[in-house]
């Protein structure tokens, strides 16, 4: 079977972590290096990933999750943070990293800066909140597909309150908001639901071909 195939047919969302496992610093630094490479609109990478480290952080962000054990059980928790008011600074920053990383001038790509800013900066504020939140889940998804392979347990969580979060982590002040958690690690052997059969659409009923 294709290994990507085998990987996530083998992932599934774990309800119940082994708190006495870590992830290897190495293996870590990998995950991380899949979501900076993940692909986004324009390249623009329009969030923060936040990394909770601090034991006494994630109790805090429990009750704010409904409880969920993963939270502080899990071997690492992220948080995925959109830029609630991406601006013409955050484009000329990309901009900056670019011709710096290409060695070319700005000149070459004003056109290009141009275009995006003409693209991106009239759009109304809401819609520009929901843009970047929708890039930030292409980066959960990157991460969850790299944790697969490397047979890392991963549950991208919904269920927690963005308000509660950004207060505990100070998003607010940094104008962030947080999207959506990943909580990695390794699945405890008292987890009954990596036994159960995963549930999927058929290929008849999930794709439509015209």
């Amino acid at each position: 079977m294709n290994t990507i195939i085998s990987a996530a047919n083998w992932r599934y969302a774990t309800k119940k972590f082994d708190a006495t496992k870590k992830i290897s610093d190495q293996d870590f630094a990998t995950l991380k290096e899949a979501i900076r490479l993940t692909a986004s609109s324009f390249g623009l990478q329009p969030y923060k990933i936040l990394i909770i480290e601090n034991p006494e952080l994630r109790a805090q962000l429990q009750p704010a999750a409904w409880g969920q054990s993963q939270i502080v059980d899990a071997s690492h928790l992220i948080v995925f943070a959109n830029i609630t008011n991406f601006d013409e600074k955050e484009i000329e920053a990309y901009f900056k990293n670019l011709t710096e990383t290409r060695g070319i001038p700005m000149e070459s790509v004003q056109g290009y800066a141009d275009f995006m800013k003409s693209k991106v900066l009239p759009l109304p504020l809401e819609t520009r909140k929901n843009w970047t939140a929708k890039q930030a889940y292409i980066a959960l998804g990157n991460l969850l597909n790299a944790a697969a392979e490397l047979k890392i347990d991963a549950t991208p969580i919904e269920g927690f309150d963005p308000a509660q979060f950004n207060e505990i982590l100070g998003l607010d002040k940094l104008g962030l908001n947080a999207t959506v958690v990943a909580a990695i690690g390794y699945r405890h052997d008292d987890d009954a639901t990596q036994y159960y059969a995963k549930v999927r659409k058929s290929n008849e009923e999930l794709f439509i071909n015209l």
